[in-house]
């Protein structure tokens, strides 16, 4: 195979560090002989956004539509452009030097963020406690000058999105190919220059675009169209999880405007046909899992058997060639957990391919990234870890396993202490009781400094239903052993789930409250429910007592729907309050504060004792004796 393929990530991901989709298949068509390169669009187009050159533009260009939202921003605006390199090159490199640099006084403007900042941050001693000050002043700084150009110049601008909210639940195609008709923003034309310059420089037969979230959507058809309009004979294929989750049920025909090939789920074997194709080897009848516009209508071709990569055969992902210098850590929130996902550099990787329990009731668990379990082995896994620490020089990696095997991790963690391949890694898990004391010392010796977990609601009669395999007993010591072990514990929380009644809502709050008291978790985040097309709920409803009313599908995505509660509390309601505690509880504050303190309505007392978690924390201790 000759054809040139050339892999995007398109704007906006994780600024810190590199998705790991096109690495990904890098590593495994190197493999298969074809020629690979890949390019991180979205942290190429940030840095080029945040620089005195672009940002003078931004100024000009809002001055000429006569927009003056954040008045401050434009009053200091000559600082903002004096700064921001010096800023940005700071976030990149995290020096000490450059920490003083940013911390001389005036140097930062007093912005809308800035001259609101928590001056009552405990930072840690010495010279890792001012190159923090510096990142989360850094961070403000650079978040003042996104809110300006999202408020004046592009009103589809985000950090790590763009244009989401037109893709979120765009059951039509009509709002995409309306905006899609406008002329390009300020900000896309800088990524159609940055584009179109990498077009020519690897002069490829195909160009990938993975769009892993619906803030990735636009930007790749906007980047699709001019590629069409400028180099009609290329090739482009689109894939990734919003494909995986939103495009399966796809007939509208009119993104093949922009697009010629769509695959889903795991992008190897489709690709690898793809590529067959449009060198001639193979008929279009013999693609996989591919959705093409054939006679004007949109057709999915799957030729059966499929052909197979297992997991414990791929090749290590390659990130050989992405710009490592370039991805910028911010310091936006001090909560430790959160600074993990926007902080420092992580080699992505997968220790199983799916979900090893594939029962939550509210998850996607028949689509082929949940319900497609796979494994490998610790010795090919360790081997895999050396190769990209060799190819990237980052001892960091985030296992980004949807829930990762407490077998693998006991195996991986040998390995690696038999090896002694020294790395930093935090992962995914359920708090499942094979989580015992021993188990997560050996993760906190091999290297392990975090996990997260789905506590979700916080009561064993909804763990039940949404068929977790836990209950709040079980959460408890497990947290409590990783914590002991110092290994940070962040619990993903949802309200909201069918049939949860005010009286659950707050019994959850206080579960929280006690965890967080008995230093079981040190960070969380709420959400509320939301259930989607291919989760047990969604497929039937009527057996979790919810009214499914909408949205009507007109032939583009399908995915999250809309739902009515009959049984349940007014879930939006707690919104606030919920979240005002957590962000309490995250600063170690108000963990004695009586609930009721949080919301501005009457709610019901809580059900539980007030030392509920600490009475399971010593009843482990009791059966341990």
């Amino acid at each position: 195979m000759q054809s040139q393929i050339l892999f995007i990530t398109p704007p906006f991901t994780q600024l810190n560090t590199a998705y790991p989709a096109t690495a990904y298949l890098k590593g495994f068509l190197n493999e298969h002989g074809v020629s690979v390169a890949h390019f991180d669009l979205s942290i190429e187009l940030f840095t080029a956004l945040f620089t005195a050159d672009f940002l003078k533009s931004v100024f000009e260009e809002a001055d000429a539509l006569e927009n003056y939202n954040y008045p401050l921003v434009r009053k200091f605006k000559k600082i903002y452009i004096s700064r921001v390199d010096a800023v940005i090159s700071f976030l990149q490199k995290e020096d000490l030097e450059g920490a003083h640099h940013i911390l001389q006084p005036n140097f930062l403007p007093q912005g809308h963020r800035l001259k609101n900042v928590n001056t009552k941050i405990a930072w840690s001693p010495g010279n890792a406690g001012i190159i923090d000050k510096a990142k989360h002043y850094g961070t403000l700084f650079i978040e003042e000058i996104g809110d300006f150009i999202q408020a004046n110049v592009d009103e589809f601008f985000a950090f790590t999105k763009y244009a989401e909210q037109i893709a979120t639940s765009a059951s039509s195609f009509d709002d995409l190919d309306e905006f899609l008709s406008y002329q390009p923003t300020r900000v896309e034309e800088q990524m159609l220059d940055l584009l179109i310059d990498q077009i020519e420089t690897v002069n490829p037969a195909l160009v990938c675009f993975t769009i892993p979230f619906p803030g990735n959507l636009f930007s790749a058809l906007r980047c699709s169209q001019f590629i069409k309009q400028l180099f009609p004979d290329i090739k482009i294929a689109f894939g990734g999880g919003y494909c995986n989750t939103e495009l399966r049920s796809l007939k509208d025909s009119r993104i093949f405007e922009f697009v010629d090939f769509i695959s889903l789920d795991d992008g190897e074997g489709p690709l690898l046909k793809i590529i067959n194709y449009i060198e001639g080897g193979i008929s279009i009848d013999d693609l996989e899992r591919t959705f093409i516009l054939e006679e004007g209508q949109v057709v999915y071709k799957n030729k059966i058997p499929n052909t197979i990569y297992h997991h414990r055969d791929l090749p290590a992902p390659d990130y050989s060639g992405l710009p490592f210098d370039k991805y910028v850590s911010f310091l936006d929130v001090v909560n430790p957990m959160h600074r993990m996902w926007t902080d420092a550099r992580w080699n992505k990787l997968t220790i199983s391919h799916g979900c090893y329990w594939k029962q939550c009731s509210f998850c996607d668990v028949n689509l082929d990234y949940i319900g497609n379990y796979q494994n490998t082995t610790a010795s090919k896994l360790v081997d895999k870890i050396e190769k990209i620490v060799s190819d990237t020089g980052i001892t960091g990696f985030h296992f980004v396993d949807e829930a990762a095997p407490p077998k693998m991790l006991r195996a991986l963690s040998n390995e690696l202490i038999a090896r002694e391949v020294k790395i930093t890694w935090w992962t995914n898990i359920r708090f499942e009781k094979t989580f015992d004391y021993d188990l997560c010392a050996l993760m906190a010796q091999s290297g392990c400094i975090a996990v997260t977990g789905g506590l979700e609601v916080a009561s064993d009669r909804l763990l039940a239903k949404m068929k977790k395999g836990v209950d709040i007993a079980q959460v408890a010591r497990v947290t409590h052993y990783f914590s002991r072990n110092n290994i940070m514990v962040h619990a993903y929380l949802m309200y909201g789930f069918p049939t949860q009644t005010e009286q659950e809502t707050i019994d959850s709050l206080e579960v929280v409250r006690q965890l967080f008291k008995n230093n079981c978790i040190q960070s969380a985040f709420w959400h509320q429910f939301t259930t989607t097309i291919h989760s047990p709920i969604g497929k039937n409803p009527d057996a979790f007592e919810i009214q499914i009313t909408g949205p009507e599908f007109e032939g583009f995505a399908q995915n999250d729907l809309y739902h009515v509660d009959p049984l349940g509390a007014d879930h939006p309601k707690y919104t606030a309050g919920l979240n005002l505690a957590l962000n309490n509880y995250l600063n170690n504050a108000g963990l004695e504060k009586n609930l009721q303190h949080w919301f501005d309505f009457p709610i019901v007392e809580t059900s539980h004792p007030k030392n509920m978690i600490g009475n399971y924390l010593l009843d482990q201790v009791s059966k341990a004796s």
